[in-house]
């Protein structure tokens, strides 16, 4: 445990033991792991609490999608009658309850029963230790957002014409950052002035457009292809590669052909020359329909465009300057660097962590949050105090400052490497962990693919005459242990699970025969792997 003692310096408002920017998920786990051993912690967060992957991604999204994948699955059941097309009405509703019509006062009163201290406003780093929080205007909703607006610098002063208020906050011992990411608009010509959506606008739309051109084939632009033709739109899905480019190929590939089966348009190998849009709206701001221009020349018009080319860390306006950080410390995209127990590299005193998106190191909610809980045990193992033998840190020692954990030790992120996971919730599911074969080749492992159809397990024909899907795992012939594995096919994203334990078990194939999946399971798979290994 080190007690580093309080940095003098310019008088703050108000002092913490630790501050975590960031009040999502990932910031929510990083603060409340930290708090275990007795540290204050403040939790600064600028819109609400709970974050993107709860008002505007990943719990939206997935209720959009859930109702078209019930639909099949009765269709394909024989002995179930076709239940039509969806309520989009009731949806949306469903949606609104999933996101507390974006008001966070449940997420609140979570943060205040887990002892922390929630403080609304945009922060910035200052200084060493230093947090400056621009706070929101007076009269705002703190509990609530319409649009997805940020309340940070600059809006109070715009809206009223006086400078915003601000409050600076130091930390005793740590700040953690975790501001996330935010969506990449391309620099395309006329794409700006086209007012697109991104995934915020598609995964809170009040009305289902009667088309939509998409601009992506990663996670976002596949799921929501899926969930706007399920729910009555015209799709036109456009990437400039293949599909789910981050997986094996074959996963990409059965999705494009669900979507095509579905009614998507979907387009691979083009890229968008140009967008216009014609200003129609009141004040002549773009409201009337979209054409996209495309690379071969060809052109796609539709009601609305959705923009889904990926994100990239927010760190333009967290002010690393203020604590030594340039350009040519940041990594790809502008992420902070962190070594494995997650302190940022190149900021003296190893009192500044970060996690999730902002690192860059695996940019999804479940690996941010894993980071999280590494980095707040880390925190709270450093600076705080044991109490007992079931304090969360106990029996395992920290590493010194500017140290770095053992691997696949509490302090440190090793999983980020070898055993990310990912699940896309299209239909059929797609779920992967670890490399995928080219990867694993490029980095030198020794693999053997083994691949096997699921639609000839006998649970496969149990759920129904039209199962499609395909496994594969990355065997290293080496070590005889799994690396990898790929699931596409219903609720594939279920499957993954024993596939990542494995994974970040090493569980020996010649152990791993003794795991007997039940019958009639998909799960028999792990008997059909190993047989066809030779096993």
């Amino acid at each position: 445990m080190n007690n580093a003692p309080e940095t003098p310096g310019e008088q703050a408002d108000e002092t913490y033991d630790v501050i975590v920017i960031g009040g999502g998920a990932v910031g929510e786990n990083a603060a409340d792991r930290a708090s275990r051993t007795g540290l204050s912690v403040a939790l600064v967060e600028s819109e609400l609490v709970g974050g993107e992957c709860s008002y505007w991604a990943c719990m939206p999204s997935k209720v959009l999608l859930r109702a078209g994948t019930v639909r099949a699955l009765a269709r394909d059941t024989p002995g179930l009658a076709d239940p039509g097309a969806p309520d989009v009405a009731a949806v949306f509703a469903r949606r609104n309850e999933i996101t507390s019509d974006w008001n966070d006062s449940g997420q609140v009163s979570w943060v205040e029963g887990a002892g922390l201290t929630l403080v609304r406003g945009h922060g910035r780093l200052a200084g060493e230790r230093l947090v400056e929080v621009t706070l929101p205007p007076a009269d705002a909703d703190a509990g609530s957002s319409d649009d997805g607006a940020d309340a940070d610098a600059g809006l109070a002063e715009a809206e009223t014409g006086e400078a915003p208020r601000t409050r600076l906050l130091r930390a005793r011992h740590a700040v953690i950052a975790a501001t996330g990411s935010v969506p990449v608009l391309p620099d395309t010509p006329g794409l700006a002035a086209a007012a697109p959506w991104s995934s915020r606008e598609a995964t809170g739309a009040e009305a289902i457009p009667e088309s939509l051109v998409v601009i992506g084939g990663g996670v976002v632009g596949v799921e929501m292809a899926n969930a706007y033709t399920d729910l009555g739109a015209q799709v036109t899905l456009l990437a400039r590669g293949g599909l789910l480019s981050n997986a094996e190929p074959f996963a990409g590939e059965m999705v494009a052909d669900s979507l095509r089966a579905i009614g998507v348009d979907v387009r691979t190998g083009v890229g968008v020359a140009s967008v216009d849009r014609p200003g129609t709206g009141d004040d002549n701001e773009p409201a009337g329909p979209v054409t996209v221009t495309l690379s071969d020349g060809g052109t796609v018009t539709a009601a609305e465009l959705l923009v889904a080319t990926g994100r990239v860390p927010r760190t333009t306006d967290l002010n690393v300057e203020s604590v030594g950080l340039d350009a040519s410390s940041l990594g790809r995209g502008g992420a902070l660097v962190t070594n494995e127990s997650l302190e940022v590299v190149g900021v003296p005193g190893g009192w500044l962590y970060a996690c999730g998106d902002v690192t860059g190191r695996a940019p999804t909610t479940h690996q941010g949050k894993y980071q999280a809980r590494v980095a707040g045990d880390v925190v709270a193992a450093r600076y705080g105090t044991l109490v007992g033998d079931r304090s969360p840190t106990a029996g395992d020692p920290e590493p010194a400052v500017g140290q770095e954990g053992k691997p696949w030790s509490r302090y440190a992120a090793t999983a980020d490497h070898g055993a990310r996971v990912q699940v896309v919730f299209t239909r059929p599911q797609v779920s992967w962990v670890g490399p995928t074969e080219r990867e694993a080749r490029a980095a030198g492992i020794p693999v053997e693919a083994v691949s096997y159809d699921l639609s000839w397990m006998a649970g496969a024909s149990v759920d129904g005459p039209n199962y499609t899907g395909r496994a594969q795992v990355l065997v290293d012939t080496q070590r005889r242990v799994l690396v990898g594995a790929t699931f596409v096919g219903p609720d594939a994203g279920e499957m993954l699970h024993a596939a990542t334990i494995a994974v970040v078990g090493e569980v020996p194939l010649d152990r791993l025969w003794h795991a007997v999946p039940a019958y009639p399971t998909v799960s028999e798979v792990w008997i059909r792997f190993l047989e066809s290994y030779g096993l």
